[in-house]
């Protein structure tokens, strides 16, 4: 079965860390730019980060920028985002897709995967 599946979700306190995962199975992630996403309630979803199928080139959104770091292992099939200093804004479900595109184009260009999401939430 093709799929993407996101883990390491939870609830943080402000400030705090949290690493998310998202591992492919079925295919292979080298072959994709990989985007993460999020949707808080009421909000349209929002690109979070990318990074290109090599690891060489990574883009992030200007409300994440300094605090999110994306990397990917692909010998282990899995992209990484690691979340540090937290805050209440972030809490939304996190999502990761395979993205047919570069990652200069990761928001709007078409997905081939879509994971199931993991819901985080900062919160005190």
């Amino acid at each position: 079965q093709l799929q993407l599946v996101e883990s390491g979700g939870g609830l943080v306190q402000p400030g705090g860390s949290l690493r998310l995962s998202c591992t492919a199975s079925g295919f292979t992630l080298g072959s994709y730019a990989i985007g993460w996403f999020r949707q808080a309630p009421g909000k349209e979803r929002e690109g979070v980060s990318c990074i290109s199928g090599s690891g060489g080139s990574t883009n992030y959104a200007d409300s994440v920028k300094g605090r999110f770091t994306i990397s990917r292992d692909n010998a282990k099939n899995t992209v990484y985002l690691q979340m540090n200093s937290l805050k209440p804004e972030d809490t939304a479900v996190y999502y990761c897709a395979a993205v047919l595109a570069y990652c200069s184009a990761y928001v709007r260009g078409p997905k081939d995967y879509w994971g199931q999401g993991t819901q985080v939430t900062v919160s005190s």
